[in-house]
């Protein structure tokens, strides 16, 4: 439930057991005495209802019935005590909690350092932020920003860090204190807003890395030109896994074993070491050599490029999990 259906519960509740005092002063008006007049109107009931609910009191219209008696007793106590609980319930969930939040966030800012920021915490988001947790990353170096304060409520329960706010916005990044992040997964609903994002985090953060999700093809130009390093199309790539899955029984199964971190093996990007210089990409020890990356351009572990390896050079390779 997010924070305004909460708080529009609680006023809806309240409103209810007030109606429910009042409705049982009415049918038992004769029950009650107006000290100023003698006369109980409509209007004396709702006063008397509202301060009986509220506070005490003023004695100047008072129950002399035993059955006037008795519904104070046993309905507006009760009624009072709810009404007391819901005010406190609401002024924790809205002044202190989230004053307590804000303070939290401020001193975990600026220790924040070297983090992962990710835009958008729908099912992409939650899962890419599994996966780097997975991964070995802290939650407390992964900050989530979100406009749905029950996503970042789910987020804060894992210990993650939680700025609500649109990530198009400049104040909203400088709050995850982005000028200081590693990386920039940026995964919102709306593919215009994760190319205004990738746009607005390049010109903030230049150094960060920037990973967008975008959905619609045509739109991968403009999330590059916008300064996405790595474009992830997950409805293509969904696809991709499902075509893929008639080539086998378990070639699916391979694909996300390689992908994710509860695998037995896992995919592993790094540079050349100085000392691999020289060597075949097939005889690199740390791993099963897949692909080589020279000045931008990808070379399979057959090609005749990938027999001397270079300085500079990067690899993909496959390598086992902690656990194995």
């Amino acid at each position: 439930m997010t924070a305004r259906a909460s708080f529009a519960w609680r006023i809806v509740l309240l409103v209810a057991l007030v109606a429910i005092a009042i409705l049982g002063h009415v049918i038992d008006r004769d029950g009650l005495r107006d000290n100023a007049d003698g006369q109980v109107s409509i209007l004396d009931i709702i006063y008397f209802t509202v301060i009986t609910v509220t506070t005490v009191g003023y004695g100047d219209i008072t129950p002399v019935s035993d059955g006037a008696r008795m519904f104070d007793t046993f309905v507006v106590t009760p009624i009072r005590i709810f009404v007391w609980l819901i005010f406190l319930g609401t002024a924790y969930d809205f002044v202190l909690r989230h004053s307590w939040e804000r303070w939290r966030m401020g001193r975990m800012q600026k220790a924040l350092k070297g983090h992962t920021i990710v835009c958008g915490y729908g099912t992409t988001g939650t899962e890419a932020a599994a996966e780097l947790m997975r991964e070995g990353i802290s939650p407390e170096d992964i900050v989530v920003i979100d406009l749905n304060s029950e996503r970042l409520e789910n987020a804060e329960a894992l210990g993650m860090g939680t700025v609500m706010g649109d990530a198009t916005q400049n104040a909203v990044l400088q709050a995850a204190a982005v000028e200081r992040a590693n990386a920039v997964i940026i995964c919102p609903s709306r593919d215009d807003s994760a190319v205004l994002i990738s746009l607005t985090a390049k010109r903030m953060a230049p150094g960060a890395t920037r990973v967008v999700a975008i959905r619609s093809t045509e739109n991968e130009v403009l999330a590059l030109d916008a300064g996405a390093d790595v474009i992830v199309n997950p409805v293509s790539f969904a696809g991709r896994m499902l075509a893929g899955a008639l080539r086998g029984p378990h070639v699916t199964e391979y694909l996300d074993d390689l992908i994710t971190a509860r695998g037995r093996i896992k995919l592993h990007e790094r540079d050349v070491e100085n000392s691999e210089v020289g060597l075949s990409l097939v005889d690199v020890g740390t791993g099963v050599g897949l692909r080589l990356y020279r000045d931008g351009r990808a070379f399979a572990r057959w090609d005749e490029e990938s027999k001397i390896l270079k300085s500079g050079d990067k690899i993909i390779q496959i390598i086992p999990t902690a656990r194995d």
